[in-house]
């Protein structure tokens, strides 16, 4: 008797961990660790070099709900392909920029390749493999690969700008993305089952399921409470991705300890998605989601007391387990609340609002930090933010019904 062939979403989603992890790695995380060179070599203030990050992080706000549709209609194969193509052309461009009009077209292009390779993208594929059964345990498998994206690399980035430069750090890059991320998506990332015909002797996929459209889950309000309060969550986070090296070098740390902070935050994202499933099933995930957000909240906070505090390993613990919980939080909430039938759509939709928190972030709190005069005070309104968030998710007791 042979052996038995292993059903192929879970092949999808081996390719998606390493996948993942690269794009996270390189395209997100190598910002922060470029900012300072970035505005030392091209003599431009951090207003302006984070400026492009936030036009990066806009346009992959736009694009998270087409890609949605297109995934939903068409599978992740071309889209991801051709997103894992575009980031490596322009790590080769953003390498080569002198002016500031320069660096805002690259990562305006940017966007685009972050819509196209990131968690949503990933997310839906695997919702077409994993309709109903397995389909938590396939999404806590990629986003527990992917938390170790800031760990590996930003340490890496880090090295490799202080040996050869950002210019150079980039062009090395770019070959990391493209010997690891474009084959994998060209071809591993097959149809999923409920969308193409099945071939004779194919695995049978599961029964399609039903689930709310866009324009229906717009209607309810459970809906809105959750697009709002993922788009505090990431504006907040995102905020101390970014500015979080600048802050602590200020404060005496140097950049390389404050990147392998942000990579330690990375690599508690870990054990806490693994905690997840568990913690959710016997809490419930509104209350857990809740949790989280207050959680971010408290480490907010002490991240605005760092000269009063003689470590911020309890800060790089509890935020980076948030962190890596909320990701699994909207990806399970979506899916469970609204169905899976339209789940790139609805994830998309609610993905506008979040990614659009990560281009407002960059920009938006380095604007704070001139009109309040410290991240100190910036720090402590948005453990404010985050802690109204809580409430809400917590107070909205609103279900969708499914429907086929």
């Amino acid at each position: 008797m042979g052996l038995r062939r292993p059903y192929y979403g879970w092949i999808v989603v081996a390719a998606l961990c390493v996948t993942e992890t690269v794009s996270w790695g390189i395209l997100y995380y190598g910002f922060p660790v470029l900012l300072r060179p970035m505005e030392t070599d091209l003599g431009f203030s951090r207003v302006e070099v984070t400026g492009a990050f936030s036009i990066g992080m806009g346009v992959a706000a736009l694009a998270a709900l087409p890609v949605g549709r297109w995934i939903d209609r068409h599978g992740a194969r071309a889209l991801m392909t051709l997103g894992s193509c575009l980031g490596t052309a322009l790590l080769l461009v953003w390498s080569q920029v002198e002016s500031l009009a320069a660096l805002y077209t690259v990562w305006g292009l940017m966007g685009l390749a972050l819509a196209a390779t990131l968690y949503e993208p990933a997310f839906a594929a695997i919702v077409g493999w994993f309709a109903t059964r397995g389909r938590d345990k396939a999404l806590l498998t990629v986003t527990v690969a992917g938390a170790l994206a800031s760990t590996i690399f930003m340490p890496i980035e880090a090295w490799l700008v202080s040996r050869l430069g950002w210019r150079l750090a980039l062009l090395t890059l770019a070959g990391i993305l493209a010997s690891l991320t474009i084959p994998l998506h060209a071809l591993v990332l097959r149809p999923a089952p409920r969308s193409a015909p099945l071939a004779p002797g194919a695995e049978r996929a599961e029964p399609r399921v039903g689930g709310l459209t866009l324009s229906a889950s717009a209607r309810t309000t459970v809906f809105w409470v959750l697009a709002a309060a993922f788009f505090v969550g990431n504006f907040t986070t995102n905020s101390v991705t970014i500015h979080l090296i600048p802050y602590l070098a200020d404060r005496g740390y140097s950049p390389t300890v404050a990147a392998v902070m942000i990579g330690w935050m990375g690599a508690m994202q870990l054990p806490a998605r693994l905690l997840f499933t568990p913690i959710s099933s016997r809490f419930g995930h509104r209350t857990v989601t809740a949790v989280i957000f207050f959680v971010q909240a408290l480490s907010l906070a002490q991240l605005a007391l760092v000269s009063h505090l003689s470590t911020l390993v309890p800060m790089v613990v509890m935020l980076g387990a948030a962190n890596g919980m909320a990701t699994l939080a909207r990806a399970t909430m979506v899916a469970e609340i609204f169905g899976p039938r339209h789940y790139g759509s609805i994830s998309g939709a609610i993905a506008l609002g979040a990614n659009g928190a990560r281009a407002l972030a960059p920009v938006g709190a380095a604007l704070l930090v001139v009109a309040l005069g410290r991240y100190e005070r910036v720090f402590s309104i948005l453990a404010g933010a985050l802690l109204l968030a809580g409430v809400g998710v917590l107070v909205t007791r609103e279900r969708a019904r499914t429907e086929t």
